[in-house]
């Protein structure tokens, strides 16, 4: 088809060229440039041809490319397609085995648990046989041979375990007890406090006994108008150069201590006078209640306390328990505590905090009813303190050892150091032996118990056993058991040691 329109196109324009030619030549009459024209479209007619041969060689050659380049890929598509459907046909064998195996496998463990079954059954059909044999043989009945085999078996666990008890507190107390005093001395050495307790001033010193006149005033009414402005009572006595001070209240008896050494001062002594006085000394006394807490939360490194807290704190300095001032206490736990927690890996910061706050509940027992732990970690929590602090104050006294933290057991600990170290506390000779006889009479109420004795000032408690009703595992059992009783149910400073003693004594005549 190009060779045709090749052809027509080479025709059309040499006839183009004719007829030019030819009208040139009829015009202008030149007739020797027809052959120059003829000659041209011959050359023109050449290359056409030329250009046609070559177009088609290339178009060939293209086609043949493409042609041998989509078998190729159809090739290439072939043999991937085969080679896939040759994996899949591996897969659905290897699965078709595995199916099989498991099946096989299924069918051999059914057949197992029906012979299991069927041994199961002959097994309880020989139990049974064994239990009417035992019981013709025994003449006993079930429930009889099963009571006389607990109590065999309960005899021989209590017996176990008291011995297993004794090895794992023998263990214990090999590696905890001088780490214990290691670290504990530690601490209280590097606190190294004051060994004198301080007391609340009660007493004021007056010039001169003329003075104690004008403090009682005419009929008396001065005494008396300060008495009703402070809250206590004042005893004006034979005591020479004093004034006496009595009242429930420390804080009050602070007040009129101060009220009235102004007084005597300033020597103004009247009612309206009275007043004024304390109420400014009232001032006074609040404005170093905050004082008192905010340098004891210095001394002591806690940091961020709100003001109420820090009020509650300073109330502290005038309240004493065994004549410990509560306030030193409460700064000398915390140090305590910061120590006890860097020597063992516990949070030295909840642990200052909690054990400088953890008694402030006893100066608001008047205002809130509760145990003083259980008010002070209400309170803190009221004024943004932690939970970890509040928890560790709440659990000084009152723990659960499941859920109890390090932190607490560091404040229980740190409070109970600060006050059974020496020279810490005082207490009455009648609160002492009370202590000392509450302690024997839990020890001899106790079964087996024949004598026992307060050693170490209510340190130890001394327990004598009658050895034919006591054995060596009962003795342990009973210091458990006695010990916890006394945690339970008795108030005492630091720790009791309890000591059971059994001995046998054999002795003969010789004639």
């Amino acid at each position: 088809m190009l060779e045709t329109v090749i052809t027509i196109l080479v025709g059309l324009a040499a006839g183009g060229i004719g007829i030019f030619a030819g009208q040139q030549l009829s015009r202008r009459g030149v007739f020797g440039r027809l052959a120059s024209a003829e000659t041209r479209a011959a050359e023109v007619v050449n290359d056409a041809e030329a250009r046609q041969k070559e177009l088609l060689l290339e178009a060939k050659e293209e086609a043949v490319k493409i042609r041998s380049g989509a078998e190729q890929d159809a090739r290439q598509q072939r043999n991937e397609l085969k080679i896939d459907q040759n994996r899949l046909r591996q897969k659905e064998e290897s699965l078709d085995r595995k199916t099989e195996t498991l099946e096989q496998r299924d069918r051999r463990l059914t057949g197992r648990e029906q012979q299991v079954e069927v041994h199961a059954k002959e097994i309880d059909e020989l139990h049974a046989e064994q239990a009417r044999e035992l019981e013709r043989v025994s003449s006993l009945s079930r429930e009889e041979a099963r009571g006389i085999i607990l109590g065999r078996i309960d005899v021989e666990m209590r017996d176990e375990s008291a011995r297993r008890a004794r090895h794992i507190l023998a263990q214990a107390r090999l590696n905890a007890d001088e780490e214990a005093r290691r670290v504990v001395t530690l601490c209280v050495q590097r606190l190294a406090g004051d060994l004198v307790s301080e007391t609340t001033v009660t007493t004021v010193p007056i010039p001169n006994e003329e003075m104690k006149g004008r403090i009682i005033g005419r009929e008396g009414r001065n005494i008396r108008a300060l008495e009703a402005a402070t809250g206590v009572d004042i005893i004006v006595d034979e005591t020479p150069d004093a004034v006496m001070l009595s009242g429930f209240d420390p804080i009050r008896r602070e007040v009129a201590r101060i009220a009235l050494t102004k007084l005597v001062q300033d020597g103004r002594i009247h009612p309206t006078r009275v007043e004024e006085v304390v109420a400014k000394a009232q001032i006074e006394v609040e404005e170093g209640i905050m004082k008192s807490g905010e340098e004891a939360a210095l001394e002591a490194g806690v940091a961020g306390l709100h003001p109420e807290i820090m009020k509650i704190l300073g109330r502290m300095k005038y309240r004493t328990s065994y004549g410990q001032n509560q306030l030193r206490h409460s700064v000398e736990a915390s140090h305590i505590a910061r120590m006890l927690a860097h020597e063992l890996g516990a949070d030295p910061e909840i642990s200052a905090r909690g054990a400088l706050l953890h008694d402030i509940g006893k100066v608001m027992g008047q205002e809130v009813e509760g145990p003083h732990h259980i008010i002070a970690a209400d309170f803190v929590r009221q004024f943004g303190e932690s939970p970890k602090v509040a928890d560790a104050i709440a659990e000084h006294h009152d723990n659960d050892p499941e859920t109890v933290s390090a932190e607490a057991v560091i404040v229980q600990v740190s409070d109970a150091i600060s006050g059974a170290r020496p020279g810490a506390r005082h207490e009455s000779v009648e609160h002492y032996i009370h202590r000392l006889e509450a302690l024997e009479q839990t020890a001899n109420s106790f079964e087996g118990v024949e004598r026992s004795f307060a050693i170490q000032a209510g340190r130890e408690i001394r327990v004598i056993v009658q050895p034919e009703e006591v054995d060596d595992l009962g003795s342990i059992r009973l210091a458990r058991d006695l010990a916890k009783k006394i945690e339970e149910t008795l108030q005492y400073p630091g720790q009791v040691r309890v000591t059971v003693v059994r001995e046998t004594r054999a002795f003969d005549i010789a004639h």
